[in-house]
């Protein structure tokens, strides 16, 4: 099931338990707007170049649209609806005052050079300045893209709007990115692990884990985990597979990688087959790479008691249906791994206030956005009689619905 229907299938079953009226279920699936560019470009050797760029703006109901722009060269319309519908509910979730958006450009930003890169975002950014802006819609960085890119799309929408460095998030700190922001995401996994364990009893010192995924979130969230006195026993990325049953070395390993740019012939592990990693015998298992990768023929197989959705739908729902039957507890993305938007929103906070925070003030607000949000989800799931991804899901939904309705939307 791809990204898209799953989403609508989680939404109509959250809508129905909420006894959404259908007019308004209707409405709040629909996106707000959905912008398509020709983005024509002279390459470094004189030639001309076209890309394709949009940017899907779902809903504004509750603040300013924001979600991430991507660079990829199979940027797909369906996924980026969804993950467009996605970021609404997440912020929902989070209780931050933004609707979702996502976007992008169809281009492999490997091919460009940095300067094609650099002309490539000034024509986006010229093409869609009047349709995006700090209380309209709040790109940041996404696949592909990064905080230059931040850079240069905040350099020239303030060539028609004036200085305005809260038109996006995720910047370099320079130009008034937020300290804290790049652990964020997977900060905020750990956060949320800490809630849910805590309800079972449990905490991250002495478990076992295994992190699929060792770019951005998966690193940060191993860091802090084997920190905390969490036993990180196997990791993988593109690159291979890396197991130590008694416990990884996580700094040792990301100095490999920094310097290898491969997980493979790290001397602290034994190597194993990625696609074990998900089956690997462990307490908790963190999803952090691609959506999909728990799926009916795996399902049956995972041994972990926790599931922590690091990554935009890792989970398919029939593989859902299998966890639920062998008690395994999942965390759903929309909340595990909204530490990121949570920490933009600060950095749109401290840009419009033009007061920048220190990195404990924003770790510490982070930790108590995640802690709060787990608590309103798990009152969703008493409520509702419902699983956690079910609970977070009436949770998002409901305050969206409810501040589409308070304005005066006529049902």
């Amino acid at each position: 099931m791809n990204a898209l229907a799953a989403t609508n299938r989680n939404f109509r079953h959250a809508a129905r338990i909420l006894g959404l009226d259908s007019k308004v279920e209707k409405s709040l699936l629909i996106p707000f707007r959905e912008i398509k560019v020709e983005c024509t470009i002279p390459k470094d050797d004189g030639t001309l170049a076209s890309y394709i760029g949009f940017r899907v703006q779902h809903d504004n109901a509750r603040g300013p649209m924001k979600g991430g722009i991507r660079y990829h060269p199979e940027v797909d319309p369906d996924e980026v609806n969804a993950l467009a519908q996605l970021m609404t509910w997440k912020s929902a979730v989070a209780d931050i005052p933004y609707g979702g958006a996502k976007g992008g450009i169809g281009c492999n930003p490997g091919d460009l050079s940095k300067s094609e890169l650099e002309r490539l975002t000034r024509v986006f950014t010229q093409k869609i300045h009047d349709l995006i802006g700090v209380h309209t819609d709040v790109p940041a960085p996404d696949m592909g893209t990064n905080a230059q890119t931040m850079a240069w799309i905040l350099d020239e929408y303030s060539k028609f709007h004036g200085h305005s460095p809260a038109v996006v998030t995720g910047k370099p700190i320079d130009l008034g990115g937020s300290l804290g922001r790049e652990a964020a995401t997977g900060r905020g996994v750990v956060f949320a692990t800490e809630a849910l364990l805590a309800e079972h009893g449990k905490s991250i010192k002495g478990l076992t884990f295994a992190v699929q995924g060792f770019g951005n979130v998966g690193s940060w969230a191993a860091k802090i985990i084997h920190e905390r006195g969490g036993k990180v026993i196997a990791v993988s990325d593109i690159s291979g597979a890396v197991k130590n049953p008694n416990g990884l070395d996580i700094p040792e390993l990301i100095r490999h990688k920094e310097s290898t740019g491969s997980l493979k012939n790290f001397q602290g592990g034994d190597s194993m087959d990625a696609n074990e990693l998900l089956v690997h015998e462990c307490d908790v298992l963190i999803p952090c790479a691609l959506g999909g990768v728990l799926n009916r023929e795996n399902a049956a197989d995972v041994k972990a008691k926790f599931i922590i959705e690091a990554a935009n739908h890792p989970t398919d729902p029939e593989a859902d249906e299998i966890l639920a039957k062998k008690g395994v507890v999942v965390l759903p993305d929309i909340y595990a791994n909204s530490g990121g938007v949570t920490v933009s929103y600060f950095e749109w906070v401290q840009n419009i206030q033009g007061f920048m925070w220190d990195e404990e003030q924003v770790n510490k607000t982070l930790q108590n956005y995640m802690t709060r949000a787990f608590h309103n989800i798990k009152v969703m799931c008493q409520t509702h009689d419902c699983n956690l991804r079910m609970g977070a899901f009436t949770l998002g939904v409901n305050r969206v619905a409810r501040a589409t309705l308070l304005r005066g939307w006529e049902a």
